[in-house]
This record gives C-alpha cells, sequence and structure tokens, in this order.
C-alpha cells in the first residue's frame, strides 16, 4: 500500500521516543535537590526528555493519521479515533510544556532566591503539577479510547491486525480499568508503565503498516464497509453479516 511503510516508521518513532521520554523522566525532587549541580543536571535532563516528547508528538500523528487514511476516515471507529488521538495529543503536548518548560524555570529561580521567594515559588510549582497531573489525565483516557477504535477497526484485516488490534483492546480496556479504580496513579511509574504497554502496542501496529505493502487496505475496508451498509439496509447486524456471506 502506498506510504505504508512511511507511516509505520513514523508510528514506531514516536513510539520509541515516549519510551525514551519516560526512562530519563526526572522527578520533581530531583530538581530541587540539595546540591545546585545535580539539580541543574537533572533540568537539562528534564528539558531534553520532554523536548524529545514534544518532537515524537506529532511524528506519531502524522502516523496515525496515516493509518486512518488507509483504514478510510469514512469508517466511524476510524473517525472517532483520529478526534481522540487529536485530542490525546493536545493533552500531552500541554503536559510536557507544563513539566518540561516551566517546571524547570520555577526550580532554577527556587535554587537562586531568598525564602520568602522560595514559599511562593513552591506554591506556583504545585499548582503546575497540579496541571501536568490534569492533562496526563485527559491523555489517557482519549488516547484509551482511540486505541481501542483503531484496534476494533483493524481486526478483519489480515490475521496478524486481528492479534495487533486484540493486544490494543485488552492492554487498554485493563489500564483503564486500572485507572478508574484508583490502582494506577499517574506518577512517573504508573505513566511510565502505560506509555511502555501504549508504545509496544505502536510498535506492532507499525509493523502492520509495513506489511501494508503487500495488500490493498483501502480496497479491503471499504468492500467491508459497502458489505456492512448493504446488510444494515436488509436488516441485517454486522454480526449476522459475517454468518451470511450472500448478504
Amino acid at each position: 500500500m502506498k506510504h505504508s511503510s512511511i507511516y509505520g516508521i513514523a508510528l514506531i518513532v514516536g513510539a520509541v521516543g515516549g519510551v525514551v521520554t519516560m526512562m530519563f523522566h526526572p522527578t520533581s525532587r530531583d530538581l530541587v535537590g540539595p546540591i545546585d549541580q545535580i539539580a541543574r543536571r537533572n533540568e537539562i535532563i528534564t528539558v531534553a526528555t520532554h523536548a524529545l516528547a514534544l518532537i515524537s508528538i506529532p511524528i506519531s500523528f502524522f502516523g496515525f493519521l496515516g493509518l486512518s487514511r488507509l483504514l478510510s476516515l469514512d469508517r466511524l471507529l476510524v473517525s472517532a479515533a483520529l478526534v481522540f488521538y487529536s485530542f490525546a495529543a493536545v493533552a500531552a503536548m500541554c503536559a510536557a510544556v507544563a513539566s518540561g518548560l516551566i517546571a524547570p524555570v520555577i526550580t532554577r529561580q527556587m535554587m537562586i532566591g531568598d525564602e520568602s521567594t522560595r514559599q511562593s515559588l513552591r506554591l506556583f510549582l504545585w499548582y503546575d503539577s497540579l496541571l501536568n497531573q490534569g492533562f496526563a489525565k485527559v491523555f489517557f483516557v482519549a488516547l484509551s479510547l482511540a486505541i481501542i477504535f483503531w484496534s476494533i477497526s483493524i481486526l478483519r484485516i489480515s490475521r496478524f491486525a486481528q492479534t495487533v488490534g486484540i493486544i490494543g483492546c485488552v492492554v487498554t480496556v485493563v489500564s483503564l480499568a486500572g485507572f478508574l479504580s484508583g490502582h494506577v496513579r499517574l506518577d512517573v511509574h504508573g505513566f511510565g508503565l502505560f506509555i511502555l504497554a501504549q508504545s509496544l502496542w505502536v510498535i506492532l501496529l507499525g509493523v502492520f503498516l509495513f506489511s501494508l505493502e503487500r495488500f490493498d487496505v483501502t480496497r479491503l475496508t471499504s468492500i467491508f464497509y459497502e458489505k456492512s451498509l448493504l446488510a444494515q439496509s436488509k436488516g441485517f447486524s454486522p454480526i449476522e453479516t459475517r454468518r451470511n456471506p450472500d448478504v
């Protein structure tokens, strides 16, 4: 399929960027450590990792846009997935800016300011962390829904696509259940675990796009879409369509 390998590379590069970001992601305590040299080193690492995250976001969006085009944006779930991912990408960008570009500036001023200045800046740092957590929650839920929709959309394309789709659904449902039940916290470790699982799925998705070089996926998905519409006009559900191939 034309350009599918390029979209696959974009997805893999974006996923690796997210994993690297979480691997080297310092905490707020690392930025306000007792030793100035260590704190400044961690500040550089924070800015660098979040800059990588910001670069990875449009790369990933390019890959997911290509995936959606290949699957046909006329399909409801595909369009919904792209919309939710766009929402998640904006939230991720805001979280990365708050954590990687704003927080280091605040902590730098805390290290050189007097005690009264530090007290005020601690409030700003706390508020910044609340913003970061809020955007992270939006990103988590929106991305989870997008993954579920894309996973369902690729189930009938091939056996490998079915495997990738099932993995995406299972991992995302378990992650959402853990988050909504309060068992998964969106700190560096909990959020990092989610990013790792999501990135592994995206890498599999990128490999799937490489395999599409041999198939005309647009034709396959359009045939299924038209068949579903025809079945619904005759009073059949999509499941009944699969059971009645002559529909």
